[in-house]
């Protein structure tokens, strides 16, 4: 793996110098680089894909454990050196991993094609959300995510209905997957230093959840949560609250598995819920 001084040669080499505005905070601490390789659970031959390689200090370590790693950089500077380093045993896919949607660019679906793989990635900051939200919504041949991403978002992703931090990406992830928090990265572990404390969380969908259209869902819930002060019955319109719910019970105090019998009855008519009823947890 790459020491922090390697880094630093790589860049100063190039004249180049860490980019903000791209959240370029490069995680040298090795301890932390092994956790997430090893909570990622990969093998030889896995297809992973990997965002925001850039010195490419992860992707040498995924490269070792045999996997098949497709790298997404925004830098054409950062994947010159990876290129450099790692030649044909990465395919560097050159540009934003996320398109005008939000959604998985064109270019790394094509990289990946219809294969199972798993997302590997010390995330650039802004693009943590969206991306993590889209692999577990529209990207059923993805096994799982380990992601370095804010404390603070992995505190929303895994928190519990009642309180401040849950919201609709609390109760996507809870409904389509499970999370599990592998550790926590102080800001030391990076140069430059970021401001926030970091987290690696590892991300594992659920075959089972039963959900027919899980972007339906997701957008349901992003709807109710936009005004999550409210009341579901001002939300939606008291006239359509279906028997069994609560109208006066506001989106945050409604457990995941609530959300989606509120959703599916709602759209498709289906069974009301007992749990609608119930106190909100925490």
């Amino acid at each position: 793996m790459q020491t922090l001084t390697e880094i630093k040669e790589l860049l100063a080499s190039r004249g180049l110098s860490p980019r903000y505005r791209l959240g370029q905070n490069f995680l040298h601490d090795h301890n932390q680089l092994r956790k997430i390789v090893e909570a990622g659970e990969v093998s030889p031959g896995d297809v992973v894909l990997e965002v925001g390689p850039g010195t490419g200090t992860l992707t040498e370590a995924l490269v070792e454990a045999g996997a098949e790693v497709i790298a997404s950089e925004i830098d054409r500077e950062m994947a010159s050196i990876v290129e450099s380093r790692l030649g044909d045993r990465v395919h560097l896919v050159l540009g934003d991993c996320l398109d005008r949607r939000r959604h998985l660019s064109p270019e790394i679906l094509e990289a990946i094609g219809d294969r199972p793989f798993r997302m590997v990635a010390n995330l650039p900051y802004q693009a943590a959300t969206p991306l993590l939200m889209d692999l577990l919504i529209r990207r059923p041949n993805c096994l799982g995510q380990v992601a370095l991403i804010q404390k603070e978002v992995a505190d929303r992703l895994a928190a519990s209905s009642g309180g401040g931090e849950y919201g609709p990406i609390s109760a996507i992830t809870a409904v389509l997957g499970s999370i599990r928090r592998v550790t926590v990265v102080p800001p030391g572990c990076f140069w430059p230093q970021p401001k926030v404390t970091s987290a690696v969380v590892a991300i594992v969908p659920n075959r089972d959840h039963g959900v027919e259209d899980p972007e339906a869902f997701a957008d349901f819930v992003g709807d109710l949560f936009r005004t999550r002060r409210k009341q579901i019955g001002t939300i939606l319109g008291r006239d359509r609250i279906p028997p069994g719910f609560d109208p006066i019970l506001r989106p945050e105090q409604l457990r995941p598995e609530t959300l989606l019998a509120l959703y599916r009855a709602c759209r498709h008519g289906g069974p009301t819920s007992k749990d609608a009823a119930q106190p909100p947890e925490g």
